[in-house]
């Protein structure tokens, strides 16, 4: 699970957006490329910002409960969030699956129903309370803890693989997080290659190195385990 950031530590950011608005390139936003897109691409990435799908595949109480996951899992602790669990119900609202399912699993779909009624019901069973988005902050943590180690039994767990369900998790929470332009910003990431392309890409040699002349520069460099922070390397 992730750690949220030390928002004392990371710098504030200045240009863009970033989840948190903390990041390792405070003076970067991709969204000034997006005259370098062609248009499709301009199109779909800028629809991640300016129209959010509303939720229509989960019920208003699982996408409560999932978003809390989600957000635990991006460590998005307050605004501005990526909305994580909008694009993940999107995603499965247009019958988008992965294309392979574990034997030990139920569809993709059943299963995010399932962790959402296993999460309330870990909830209920730790604190008392009726949903997962009610519990207190270290409880919900502990529980997603133990989804990860595949340590919940019981319930809707019994119904799946607890190790893979939180393999599917992951691999789509992930893929909805990085796919939206403000966590770009937080990554440093130079956003589409067409038409424009990476002309430095494969060029160390170079003045900057590999960094093309509009990404952004690294202002800190912390490692997210020991909490010690370096300036960039030098290219």
């Amino acid at each position: 699970m992730s750690v949220a950031p030390d928002r004392d530590r990371l710098p504030r950011q200045r240009r863009g957006t970033t989840p948190q608005m903390v990041g390792r390139y405070p003076d970067y936003d991709v969204l000034e490329q997006v005259d370098h897109w062609d248009a499709v691409t301009r199109e779909m990435v800028l629809a991640r910002v300016e129209r959010v799908p509303e939720i229509s595949f989960f019920t208003p109480a699982e996408a409560r409960t999932l978003s809390v996951l989600c957000d635990l899992l991006t460590a998005q602790d307050t605004e501005p969030r990526i909305p994580v669990i909008n694009f993940v119900d999107e995603k499965y609202a247009g019958g988008s699956l992965d294309g392979f399912q574990f034997a030990d699993m139920p569809d993709d779909r059943d299963a995010w129903r399932l962790i959402a009624r296993g999460l309330d019901e870990e909830a209920d069973r730790r604190a008392g309370v009726a949903t997962f988005a009610a519990a207190d902050h270290e409880t919900a943590e502990a529980i997603v803890k133990d989804f990860a180690d595949g340590e919940l039994h019981g319930g809707a767990w019994d119904q799946l693989s607890v190790s893979h369900a939180f393999s599917l998790v992951m691999r789509v929470v992930l893929s909805c997080f990085y796919s939206h332009p403000w966590a770009w910003n937080e990554i440093g990431f130079g956003g589409p290659a067409y038409p424009r392309g990476y002309s430095r890409f494969g060029s160390p040699q170079l003045q900057d190195g590999e960094r093309e002349t509009w990404e952004g520069r690294e202002a800190v460099d912390i490692d997210p385990v020991s909490g010690r922070s370096e300036p960039p390397p030098r290219t």
